[in-house]
Parts: C-alpha cells; sequence; structure tokens
C-alpha cells in the first residue's frame, strides 16, 4: 500500500508543469494549413456537414482556406457556430464530420477538420477583427440565464437579431465548461475568455456574473421583467458514490478539482496524489486521469463498469488517456473505501459481467486498488431546486431534466432552454451552441409575432 495521505504540491519542474499544460495539439501554420486544405474534395453533398450539429458548411470554410482567404474561412464558421474556436479544440471531430469525411473511407485518414477550423478562427482573433453587426434596436429584452456555450449563443444570435440581452450567471468568470471544466490542456492560455470577450464585443448582451437563479434571482422575476428567458444552466450537481468513506482526505469531485486546475495561476501549489483512482467512464474521468499524470501521480488507474465500448469517453480520448500514461481497468465497480489512520489507502472492487439478460451484475471477484487520492466522475445532475416554486415545478421535467420541444420551448409560453441541462441533450459544447443559436431564431419569431 502506498504511504498514507502521499499528497503533494511541487512534484515536477516548472518546465515539467508548462509543457504538460500547454497546447496538447500545435496549431496549424500557414504551409500545413494550405496542405490539409487541399486535401479536401468539397464535396457538393458534404457528408461532413450533415455530420456537424452547428451545420457549419465545412468545405465551404476549407475552400477559402485553400484560397487563402483566412478572414473569409472563420466567418463562415462563426455564423453558425459563435463558439467555433473553442469547438476546434474539445470537440470530438473524431465522431462527428472527421467521421463522415470521404477522406476517411479512401485512406483511412480524414481531413484535419478541427485543426483547419482552430486555423481559421486564431487568425481572427489573433488580428481583433468583430466581423459582424447588430440588427436595429427590436426594443425588446430576453434574460439568459447561465453564461455557458448554451446561454453565450443564444445572447449572441439575439443580440444579432437586434435583441438587448442579460446574462445571469453564478461564476465570476463567463464561459461554462470551457472556462472551468475541459482539461486545462485542451483550452490553455486563458483561450476562452478571450473567446467571450469576442462574443460580447458585438453589443447589447450584459454580462452578470455572480448572479445565481434561485439566489439572486428567480424565474418569477425575470418572466415579469423580461420579454422572455432562455435557461442554460448546465449541470450543477455531482452523483455520489454512495460508499461510507467517502468524506475520507484523499476523495474528491473530479469536475470540482478541475475547476481548481484550470483556475490556477501556479499549477504546481495544487496537491496530487502519488497513486490516483478515478471512478468514471466518460470525458470528465479521461479529463482528470490525465491532468492527474500530469501534474506528477506516478500511478493513475480508471475503474469502469463495463466495457470499453460502453464508455461515454470516445476511443481517441480513452487512447489518449493510455497513451499519456493512464490505466484503464474495464468491468470493475467500487465496493468499498478502503482506510488506514482516517485517510484514504485504497479501494476495494468487484469484477462485474453481464447476465443472460444483459444486465451488470457482479461476478464475485474482489480485489484492492491502492490509492492515496480517488476523484468521482461518475456523471452530474441537474440541479432543479430554482426552477421550483416553492415546492411546485415551474417547468415540467423528465429524468431530472428540462422537457423542451423542437424549438427549445420548455412548458412555459415565454421560457426556452438549451445545452446539458435539457432532456435528451448530448453533452456536448457544439451541440450546446446549438441549442442555444435554435432557441434564439424561437424567441425572436415569438416577439415578432407576439
Amino acid at each position: 500500500m502506498p504511504d498514507i495521505g502521499d499528497i503533494a504540491a511541487n512534484r515536477l519542474s516548472a518546465e515539467q508543469y508548462q509543457r504538460h499544460f500547454d497546447d496538447v495539439e500545435p496549431p496549424l501554420d500557414r504551409k500545413r494549413a494550405l496542405v490539409e486544405a487541399s486535401r479536401c474534395h468539397f464535396c457538393y453533398d458534404a457528408p461532413c456537414l450533415e455530420a456537424c450539429p452547428t451545420g457549419i458548411d465545412i468545405p465551404g470554410f476549407i475552400r477559402k482556406i485553400a484560397t487563402d482567404n483566412v478572414k473569409g474561412s472563420a466567418v463562415t464558421i462563426l455564423e453558425e457556430n459563435i463558439m467555433g474556436g473553442a469547438c476546434a479544440r474539445v470537440c470530438p471531430t473524431e465522431i462527428l464530420c472527421e467521421q463522415a469525411c470521404v477522406r476517411t473511407a479512401q485512406e483511412g485518414k480524414p481531413v484535419d477538420i478541427g485543426a483547419l477550423q482552430r486555423y481559421a478562427t486564431d487568425w481572427l482573433f489573433e488580428h481583433d477583427i468583430q466581423p459582424f453587426t447588430r440588427a436595429a434596436s427590436t426594443g425588446k429584452r430576453i434574460a439568459i440565464v447561465g453564461a455557458g456555450p448554451a446561454g453565450l449563443a443564444c445572447a449572441h444570435r439575439l443580440a444579432l437579431l437586434g435583441h438587448d440581452t442579460v446574462v445571469f450567471d453564478a461564476r465570476p468568470k463567463a464561459g461554462g465548461l470551457n472556462e472551468y471544466g475541459v482539461a486545462a490542456y485542451k483550452v490553455p492560455h486563458d483561450f476562452a475568455q478571450r473567446e467571450v470577450d469576442f462574443i460580447l464585443s458585438l453589443g447589447g448582451i450584459d454580462l452578470r456574473p455572480g448572479q445565481a437563479l434561485g439566489r439572486d434571482v428567480s424565474l418569477v422575476q425575470l418572466r415579469r421583467d423580461y420579454d422572455a428567458v432562455f435557461i442554460g444552466t448546465g449541470l450543477g450537481g455531482v452523483n455520489a458514490l454512495a460508499l461510507d468513506g467517502e468524506t475520507l482526505p484523499g476523495v474528491e469531485d473530479a469536475v470540482a478539482y478541475i475547476e481548481r486546475l484550470r483556475q490556477a495561476a501556479d499549477k504546481s501549489r495544487l496537491p496530487i496524489g502519488r497513486r490516483v483512482v478515478v471512478i468514471g467512464g466518460g470525458n470528465t474521468a479521461i479529463d482528470i486521469a490525465v491532468q492527474a499524470k500530469r501534474l506528477g501521480a506516478e500511478d493513475v488507474t480508471i475503474a469502469y463498469r463495463r466495457g470499453a465500448d460502453a464508455m461515454s469517453a470516445t476511443p481517441h480520448e480513452q487512447e489518449f488517456a493510455q497513451t499519456n500514461g493512464v490505466k484503464i481497468k474495464h468491468w470493475a465497480r467500487p465496493v468499498r473505501l478502503l482506510s488506514d489512520g482516517g485517510r484514504l489507502s485504497g479501494v476495494e472492487c468487484e469484477s462485474t459481467t453481464l447476465d443472460a439478460d444483459g444486465k451488470l451484475v457482479g461476478a464475485g471477484t474482489r480485489f484492492a486498488l491502492p490509492a492515496d487520492m480517488l476523484f468521482k466522475a461518475i456523471g452530474q445532475t441537474f440541479v432543479a431546486a430554482p426552477v421550483r416554486d416553492g415546492g411546485r415545478e415551474l417547468l415540467d421535467l423528465r429524468q431530472g431534466r428540462i422537457v423542451v420541444d423542437d424549438a427549445h420551448r420548455t412548458s412555459l409560453p415565454d421560457v426556452w432552454a438549451g445545452g446539458d441541462c435539457i432532456s435528451g441533450g448530448q453533452d456536448l459544447t457544439v451541440s450546446a451552441v446549438q441549442d442555444g443559436k435554435r432557441a434564439a431564431h424561437a424567441i425572436d419569431h415569438f416577439l415578432r409575432n407576439a
């Protein structure tokens, strides 16, 4: 077993911290961008376009890169996805546009659409260009709750259409998961805030940080004071392991730790265990496991109760974790947290299997994984309390999330919602952006025909 409480900061050199939390993928330079753009067939019925949740004209923006019209390329991207810069970094292109690329079938290697998208949008930001202009003011005001991808996309599109928007967010910074929730090596160097600043520079968007729904403002109040409301609060709660010892020193919530890591000016001051176990199978589990390794943990293991195919983390993410020294142990679920001297010392797991009906069951074998630090990454939940009034639900919920129609309208006629907080959501940044955009057009239609 490891030394009890072997959790320490400053495990690495300053150069190692800098390298480990720099861009995981170096950006394309002009020469490589032109070469990569030349690989595109510019398909008329482009399957990559159909696979993009925001409907970006992918052949169109790549053709503009090929002709050195980088500004035009960026505008083509941002017209459909105002957070195209962040999505170029975090979007699982390997299961979306790049998987659908014709080159994939022909050569087994798609056009690097994500890198080309980043090349174009980064160029626009570096040249400090605001290519969009607001329409004439309509005099309407919309409240946006949540300054993450869904809320910011909705606010930007509404502002573009001439409406004034007020964006409330519980946190001190806007950006949502792009600012607080993704691995630091995916969106480094304050890029999330640069993108927020670009969105706000359009005008017509009043950002009010530190204002939480249910604490500082109520849904009843917002419906009274504004012409419409959009809710894009994401998932504020986290699932528990429901095991004894969950409050032991060394047991951490992965989401909260990633937030601390992303906001840390000096990552060398973050304590990390020598032997780390992560419970979960999604992108958060991958992100915290890789970052634990990059913070100096010697041994990092992800324990997941099912097989690799059932993990919500993509095969690309799973492979990335393993090539970064993370071990993934499938068919293992935690049953008991082990302690020594009042601190975490390990986790006892049970091997699992599927019965004849496909139900997950214990296989009867138990084993221990030594750990001085354990991260819980078993999913997040929507906090419904702020959309209730004295225990009465104002909004219809399904399986703990907000019910919306095809236009993202909720059960209330003047309230829309999108992003991770809605029932049936895909929990992807790019999908949240599309939700916000579609809701904005629905709100615009509602206000103009009221």
